[in-house]
């Protein structure tokens, strides 16, 4: 096996059985638990951002936008609910992630929606939610909406894509040849 300078996940993995999780998520209902509690983070975040992306693109103008703004907090509840869930999957198997190429391909998708929001909230929020219905939503915003949903519809394709591209616990991109 190849020796990982940046992440180890024999010590990621040995921390999950220290403190119960392995044994917890190895249990008859651990992971499918985790598993519901996943999908019903996600579908609390993508309800509740979709949307909100979706009406900030030009869809649905009928629904006033700060009316939909006001359902965001139930997308955060959710991203938490996967945030926790998620780390649980990955202490339990960190070999079988850190090394997965859909893995790396979820979170850079999860960086790139993560970044983009904290731009839009920096940058554009105020002035889109300041604005009357019938104003135009400008374009910036309504590329930042399309970033959004992309990157958070990439981040679920890439998460249902893990179980088909499960590397070898000894494959490590970043480690070098004869690592």
């Amino acid at each position: 096996m190849r020796h990982d300078p940046i992440f180890d996940p024999d010590a990621i993995v040995r921390f999950a059985y220290d403190t119960g999780i392995f044994g917890f998520m190895n249990s008859k209902w651990g992971w499918p638990l985790m598993e519901t509690v996943h999908f019903i983070g996600l579908s609390m975040l993508i309800g509740a951002v979709g949307a909100f992306d979706l009406r900030m693109m030009g869809f649905a103008r009928a629904i006033p936008l700060a009316a939909l703004h006001r359902l965001v907090w139930v997308g955060v509840v959710g991203f938490a609910l996967n945030s926790v869930s998620g780390a649980l999957f990955f202490m339990s198997a960190a070999g079988q992630y850190l090394y997965n190429p859909a893995f790396q391909l979820k979170a850079l998708a999860m960086l790139i929606a993560g970044l983009n929001v904290i731009v839009f909230y920096s940058t554009m929020a105020r002035k889109v939610l300041a604005d009357t219905e019938d104003a135009p939503i400008p374009t910036t915003a309504r590329v930042m909406a399309a970033v959004s949903l992309i990157s958070w519809l990439c981040a679920v394709a890439f998460g249902r894509l893990l179980t088909f591209f499960r590397p070898p616990y000894d494959w490590c991109a970043w480690c070098g040849a004869g690592g």
